[in-house]
């Protein structure tokens, strides 16, 4: 089956979409909905077939189009899909996070009722090959999973169009907008739900200065989260946005009784210094606690796939399996609850943070009962 993409949005993520979707077979973007002039100018460079439209209705008249992209501004996914069930549901594949505010909680539940459609998440940390590697690996490694550490060493919030992930109330703040695949990964690898999160958090070196519009920046560059979950494993997120010097960006480490099994993963190879030679290769380490002696492994990604995005190759393999999820082939990997449940979690450890207290969640298997 070939993928007929209409795409809503086309900043600097929807163009990393743009130029994956060119690299796979069967597949093609059909038109293209970009309110922004600039943002028009250099996704045309990408997808010059694509016809440009004025409106989400005008996208959604093309009767070729058989799926939808999302990859707008984190505050209007919820009302954009809102808009597309509105008019003509397709599978779609919407961008992280599913919302930005705990009061969009019940609309997402009558989105659920009425959207019959696919929708799949956008969680690409999931399809880094080192990644993929560690979560396919982690229950022989570890012997089952105790703790999970996820460190995040990185650059500063690149500049969006209009600014707009300079703000709490447009990105759901940093924990959602950064670190919704984060909450995503912990529940995934460890296959079970929170029960209590507490997390610690602020803005301490980026954007301190910069006014838009009037308005300060208020989004936090670092902090540490602590998660437990209903299986007794433990959980500990640590963000800071101002390591850009460091060799690698995320570090995954799931220890258990047999041993520990690590990932490292670097980031963009065009923020990696000329000076300093070739880029590094993501790795995966097994560490059995008997026989001692770590194993090292390089994961190598295709220079392909590095080149057209930031994310290590990922968003191309999740693009390959939508493409399976559209065509009926394969069940969607990354469902609404999974996109609801991590968007929730970034929420409550930004709420945890800000009012310095634990915050207990109902031990429950259901996404949807989140809002009851």
């Amino acid at each position: 089956m070939k993928l007929l993409y209409g795409v809503i949005g086309c900043g600097m993520m929807g163009q990393e979409h743009l130029r994956n979707i060119a690299l796979l077979p069967d597949a093609e973007v059909v038109a293209i909905f970009e309110p922004d002039a600039t943002m028009r100018q250099r996704a045309a460079a990408i997808a010059p077939q694509a016809v440009f439209v004025a409106s989400i209705p005008e996208l959604l008249q093309i009767n070729a189009i058989n799926c939808l992209l999302i990859a707008s501004p984190n505050h209007v996914h919820l009302e954009q899909l809102e808009e597309v069930a509105s008019i003509r549901p397709l599978p779609v594949l919407v961008e992280k996070p599913l919302f930005t505010s705990m009061q969009e909680l019940p609309r997402l539940e009558a989105l659920r009722s009425r959207y019959l459609a696919p929708i799949w998440v956008a969680m690409e940390y999931r399809y880094m090959p080192p990644v993929a590697r560690l979560i396919s690996e982690a229950e022989e490694a570890t012997g089952g999973i105790r703790m999970l550490t996820i460190r995040e060493h990185r650059f500063p919030f690149l500049q969006k169009v209009g600014n707009w992930n300079r703000f709490n109330d447009q990105t759901g703040g940093t924990l959602v907008e950064k670190c919704c695949h984060f909450f995503d990964l912990m529940r995934h690898i460890l296959k079970s739900d929170p029960i209590r999160i507490t997390a610690s958090g602020g803005q301490a070196v980026n954007h301190l200065d910069e006014v838009h519009d009037g308005r300060r920046s208020d989004v936090w560059d670092h902090a540490y989260v602590l998660v437990d979950f209903d299986t007794g494993a433990r959980a500990m997120l640590e963000l800071c946005m101002f390591a850009e010097g460091a060799r690698y960006q995320e570090e995954i480490s799931a220890i258990g009784p047999h041993g520990k099994i690590e990932c490292k993963v670097p980031g963009p190879g065009r923020f990696w210094p000329q000076h300093l030679g070739a880029p590094p290769i993501a790795q995966v380490i097994i560490s059995p606690r008997d026989p001692k002696g770590p194993r090292k492994l390089e994961i190598p990604v295709d220079p392909l796939l590095l080149e057209a995005g930031d994310h290590n190759g990922s968003t191309f393999y999740q693009h390959q399996r939508f493409q399976r999820a559209v065509a009926g082939q394969a069940p969607v990997e990354v469902t609404l609850d999974d996109g609801l449940w991590a968007a929730f979690m970034g929420k409550t450890a930004q709420e945890a943070a800000a009012s310095n207290r634990v915050i207990e969640v109902p031990p429950i298997r259901q996404a949807e009962r989140i809002t009851a």
